[in-house]
C-alpha cells in the first residue's frame, strides 16, 4: 500500500469526523431554531459522515496500516440563517469531493488497485451528497417560508436513506 495514499486516507478520517461534527453543529443550530426537519436531516448527515470515516478506519485496519484517532479541525456552530448553514455545508461537501477525488487519484497513480476500488464507493456517495445539498439550497432559495422547506424535507428527503449492501464495512459495526 502506497504511503501517500495511506497518509491521505488517515487525513481523510480526521476530515470525515470533523464533517460529522460540523453536521452535528448545524443540526443543533436547526433544532434551536425550531426547524425539526432540517435538524433531523442534518443529524442523519452527521451520522452518515461518521460512518464514512469509520469505513476508512476499517479499511486501514484491514490493510494493517497504523491509524490513530486525534482531534478535530474547527467546527462552526453559529450561522446567520438556515440558508447560510446549508450553503456552508454544501461548500464543505464540495471540499470533501475534492479530497475524495484526490485519494482516488493517489491510489491510481501508484497502482494501488485495492485503494482505488475502495474509493469508488465514496466517489458515488459524494455525487449524491453534493446533489442533495444543492437541491436543499435551491429549495431554500425558492421558498419565502421556512415551513415550506420543512414540508419539502419531510415529504421528499425523510426516509430516503437506505442500507447499501455495497458499502464498505464500518469499524465497530456488528
Amino acid at each position: 500500500m502506497d504511503a501517500t495514499f495511506t497518509e491521505l486516507l488517515r487525513a481523510q478520517v480526521r476530515a470525515g469526523l470533523t464533517t460529522a461534527h460540523q453536521y452535528l453543529a448545524a443540526a443543533v443550530y436547526f433544532d434551536a431554531s425550531d426547524l425539526p426537519e432540517l435538524a433531523a436531516h442534518t443529524y442523519a448527515c452527521s451520522s452518515a459522515n461518521h460512518g464514512h470515516a469509520m469505513r476508512m478506519v476499517q479499511y486501514l485496519l484491514d490493510r494493517d496500516a497504523p491509524i490513530t484517532i486525534g482531534g478535530l479541525d474547527p467546527v462552526r456552530s453559529e450561522f446567520d440563517s438556515p440558508r447560510a448553514a446549508i450553503a456552508f455545508l454544501l461548500d464543505r461537501e464540495k471540499g470533501s469531493t475534492a479530497q475524495i477525488s484526490g485519494l482516488a487519484a493517489a491510489a491510481r497513480a501508484t497502482d494501488d488497485f485495492l485503494g482505488e476500488q475502495f474509493m469508488q464507493w465514496f466517489l458515488a456517495e459524494q455525487v449524491d451528497d453534493v446533489a442533495g445539498m444543492t437541491t436543499l439550497l435551491t429549495v431554500l432559495d425558492r421558498q419565502d417560508n421556512l415551513f415550506d422547506v420543512e414540508e419539502f424535507i419531510r415529504r421528499e428527503l425523510r426516509g430516503k436513506v437506505r442500507a447499501d449492501a455495497t458499502a464498505p464495512r464500518m469499524a465497530g459495526a456488528s
